[in-house]
């Protein structure tokens, strides 16, 4: 995720953060190499309508996810973080989906330690062929998000 800083536009101050009608969610998606990168770039080049609210960080396996990069994620801004890896069994690493999905129930609850409503935070499954699939993760992902307004880091909250 890219920082501008003040002087970088040319501006004296930064730019404050849209009201929560006008808002647009920054949603960092980390995704699988093999079957959701795959599918996200599957939804792009067939062209399926998602929101552009999306960026994407390509990972080797979703079980390599620690989730510190998501808590980070959220620290640095991000309204939301979607994870989308293999369907369950079928990993290219056997079972690292497996192993992602034991420390998302962890996640969760860390969460709300941390000051994060937990549905910031999104895990779908979707394999190479299911552009449609990662793309309406995407869309339902932005809806959510918009409903639950600005990250606490960006309200200031």
């Amino acid at each position: 995720m890219s920082v501008v800083s003040p002087k970088s536009t040319g501006e004296g101050k930064p730019k404050a953060k849209k009201s929560k009608k006008g808002f647009e969610p920054r949603i960092v998606a980390f995704c699988c190499n093999w079957c959701s990168y795959a599918g996200a770039d599957l939804a792009g080049t067939s062209r399926m309508l998602m929101p552009p609210n999306v960026r994407i960080i390509r990972v080797n396996c979703t079980g390599r996810i620690d989730i510190s990069f998501i808590l980070d994620a959220l620290y640095q801004g991000a309204d939301g973080v979607l994870i989308s890896g293999c369907h369950p069994g079928d990993c290219h690493y056997t079972s690292g989906n497996l192993k992602l999905r034991s420390r998302f129930v962890l996640l969760k609850s860390l969460l709300e330690e941390a000051g994060f409503e937990p549905e910031r935070v999104h895990l779908q499954w979707a394999s190479a062929a299911e552009g449609d699939v990662f793309a309406e993760g995407v869309t339902s992902m932005v809806e959510r998000i918009k409903k639950l307004g600005p990250s606490p880091v960006n309200k200031g909250g």
